[in-house]
């Protein structure tokens, strides 16, 4: 059986039996367009047979792209009415059975997911795109690779190298498990309603191994957030409150090699990690 994707006509079809009007809240912009989707798709490099996460299916036209190459699909959707139209919306279009499972939550709340997936693939708000992806990487370590579209902005971050304006927090944090990647542009046009705002695809990949324990993750990324909260400040400044004064944060980083001259947005997510461990 062949899965057909979702046309601008069947979008607005779904919403209006819904009664869901897109808002800007929820981030509620549907892609419309068959070769977005399978752009995503694409990038993901999504194969038959693979176990895959989407993350705000809204309608489900990525999820259907996702679908349609035989790969099975667990959705967590948080809108109680999509959650509920969606696996109908499946079997219309074509999905065999089994194949889509539909977990009505907050992404953020999720600890659980059936099936172990192994690739993730969203289209996500700016407002909790990093906080989500973030949540979903520490829980899932199951997660090897994903693709995510999301505002310019934060896909940008998320693929910021040290030393740029734009690197940040979530920059070193998102490190924290693997390398990040743009993938793509995305036009504007291919939503609806037509967003305001840029976006991009960006793509990740987990390290083979983790980088450190749980305990070490949390412990680095306290000293991310402060490093990041006096942005601009030499280090040995920034975590001085962390650390009980200027002259303890300095002996901490020469012991990691790090200079306390330095500042936040220069280290790298091993450079943080070093000075969490030498902070032990």
């Amino acid at each position: 059986m062949t899965v057909s994707l979702l046309g601008a006509a069947d979008i607005r079809r779904l919403a209006a039996e819904l009664d869901v009007t897109p808002t800007k809240k929820l981030g509620q912009n549907f892609v419309v367009d068959a070769n977005t989707v399978r752009k995503i798709v694409h990038a993901a490099g999504v194969q038959a047979g693979e176990r895959v996460v989407e993350i705000g299916p809204g309608l489900g036209s990525l999820t259907l792209a996702v679908l349609e190459t035989g790969a099975s699909v667990t959705a967590v959707e948080i809108d109680h009415r999509l959650a509920e139209r969606l696996p109908r919306t499946a079997a219309e279009q074509g999905v065999p059975d089994g194949a889509l499972t539909v977990v009505d939550a907050d992404a953020l709340r999720v600890t659980e997911l059936p099936g172990d997936p192994e690739v993730l693939v969203a289209n996500l708000p700016y407002n909790v795109s990093v906080p989500v992806l973030l949540h979903f990487l520490e829980t899932f370590p199951g997660i090897t690779r994903g693709v995510v579209m999301v505002q310019a902005e934060v896909a940008e971050r998320l693929a910021a190298k040290p030393g740029s304006k734009i690197y940040g927090a979530p920059s070193v944090k998102a490190a924290w498990y693997g390398p990040w990647h743009l993938r793509g542009t995305v036009s504007r046009q291919v939503f609806w309603p037509v967003p305001n705002v840029d976006s991009l695809l960006v793509g990740f990949e987990r390290d083979a191994a983790p980088r450190g324990s749980e305990d070490e993750r949390r412990r680095t990324f306290a000293i991310v957030d402060a490093a990041f909260n006096q942005r601009r400040k030499m280090l040995r400044q920034a975590l001085s409150g962390l650390f009980g004064s200027s002259a303890e944060a300095s002996a901490v980083l020469e012991s990691a090699g790090v200079a306390p001259t330095a500042r936040g947005e220069d280290l790298t997510v091993e450079d943080y990690h070093r000075v969490a461990l030498a902070a032990d």
